[in-house]
């Protein structure tokens, strides 16, 4: 097996520069993951499906669309410069692409070790944004949809992206991985944002069986009440806004739901 993936990583790296493959490739794949992931919960709304499922009401189609558009032009007038410009860097902090392959411990641990710290700068970055400044003149792009779908959750102002986006780069730029790595978490990360703003809470969503994992329903809070209440700022665990007690008015009006929920039956 080990083999077999090494050559097929020797047909990539003998087909693109490492240049090519840490900003065009990577460009690729995460509009790719960005995408793919994020089209099931936006054709669920133009089509009614899963109804049952939804959290909140859906958005009209070209209120759907309109977010598309300014994704692709946000995606290659932002993202893609910033992954050109960032490559020298990534490179000086140890970011490689020649064999071998990382040992699957390996990445497993860097990207576990990814997904901790960016929740904890994500969490005090996103509650910067929500103070009164930063909200009306940056963070309010974002919470144009106050129904988020999978696609909008990078639907926001080119400031917040080069903000925000810190704490996802923060990781690899201090463990300096393998290029496989990086890949692997940026797939990661992307699916785990989109469900998080898929505006759908399954049986089989992740926050029924993830500890700590706040999912859909956690965020799709955050996005419908005032910003200066709405809490909840963490991207994929809960523990920071557990901590920190900014989650609440959310338990409250959990135990609300589940309760009323309870008289009903």
């Amino acid at each position: 097996m080990a083999s077999a993936l090494d050559s097929a990583w020797q047909v990539v790296t003998g087909n693109f520069s490492e240049f090519q493959l840490a900003t065009v490739i990577t460009f690729l794949i995460h509009e790719s993951a960005f995408f793919l992931s994020g089209l099931p919960s936006l054709l669920f709304e133009r089509f009614g499906l899963f109804a049952k499922y939804k959290i909140q009401k859906s958005n009209t189609s070209a209120y759907q669309m309109r977010c598309v558009l300014r994704l692709i032009l946000y995606h290659v007038c932002v993202n893609l410069p910033i992954m050109i410009f960032s490559y020298p860097a990534f490179k000086f902090m140890g970011l490689r692409s020649t064999l071998p392959l990382p040992h699957w411990t390996v990445v497993v641990s860097q990207v576990v070790f990814y997904f901790v710290l960016e929740d904890f700068i994500f969490y005090w970055g996103h509650r910067a944004l929500h103070t009164k400044w930063l909200y009306k003149h940056v963070h309010s792009v974002h919470h144009e949809y106050a129904t988020p779908f999978g696609l909008a959750s990078e639907y926001a102002h080119p400031a917040e992206i080069l903000f925000l986006g810190f704490a996802t780069v923060a990781g690899p730029a201090i463990t300096g991985p393998h290029m496989l790595t990086l890949w692997i978490w940026i797939v990661l990360r992307v699916v785990e944002t989109v469900e998080a703003h898929s505006g759908y809470h399954f049986p089989w969503s992740p926050s029924n069986f993830l500890p700590l994992y706040g999912g859909s329903e956690f965020h799709d809070y955050h996005h419908r009440v005032l910003y200066t209440k709405s809490g909840n700022y963490a991207s994929t665990f809960v523990y920071m806004d557990w901590l920190f007690g900014t989650d609440k008015d959310y338990r409250k009006a959990k135990a609300i739901e589940e309760k009323e929920g309870k008289k009903k039956l």
